[in-house]
């Protein structure tokens, strides 16, 4: 595989942080006035890219300062209860490290939250560089995070791969030109993905 850098999503590939994405969310809900959603309608809107989630979510046009701060406090206050990485992810991380990539998490979740997760499932001294929804103009399915780590990382598009598991982070990977690969033990399903870490492991170390 003649890449230099790894990018990751976070939620749905790396973490499995499906209840906690769920209940921050009907969290912000609650301080709005509104009542709770489904966790299931939730996990299926969060990747679906025809939706405005701000609009979804709260019944606004734009994620604004309030439900950043009420989404981070509750991550704040229960991610060491409700969050796990995916069996091998560690293992994989420190096997790509030990063979000289650059890894990489780019990820529609705020900085805050994202820090404090990735430091509590102890992988974040692992990564290169770590880019969020709160430091670009624009989310996934824009490019703006992959553009991003490639500046920061000084690489060329055809020296990354994007690994992720929905639609958002294929459609990001395609805009900036970065080879990608979908992953399907997260919160969307897929025909083409890989199904197991040991699968992604078998094609990132196999070479």
């Amino acid at each position: 595989m003649q890449k230099k850098l790894i990018i990751f999503d976070m939620d749905g590939t790396l973490v499995n942080s499906s209840l906690t994405i769920a209940n921050a969310i009907n969290y912000v809900r609650k301080q709005l006035g509104f009542a709770p959603m489904e966790t299931s309608k939730i996990l299926n809107a969060v990747n679906d890219h025809t939706l405005n989630p701000a609009q979804t979510f709260y019944h606004a046009k734009t994620f604004d300062a309030d439900h950043e701060k009420w989404f981070s406090e509750y991550y704040t206050q229960n991610h060491e209860k409700e969050l796990t990485l995916y069996e091998g992810i560690k293992d994989l991380l420190i096997a790509l490290k030990k063979k000289g990539y650059l890894l990489a998490v780019a990820t529609n979740a705020y900085r805050q939250s994202t820090i404090e997760s990735l430091e509590y499932l102890e992988i974040y001294p692992l990564f290169d560089a770590i880019v969020c929804y709160d430091d670009v103009p624009q989310g996934k399915p824009h490019p703006d995070m992959l553009y991003t780590l490639l500046d920061q990382l000084h690489c060329k598009a055809n020296e990354a791969l994007f690994i992720g598991d929905g639609p958002r982070d294929e459609m990001a990977a395609k805009k900036a030109n970065i080879a990608y690969i979908m992953v399907d033990w997260g919160f969307t399903e897929h025909t083409n993905a890989l199904r197991d870490v040991k699968d992604l492991t078998q094609v990132l170390l196999d070479v």
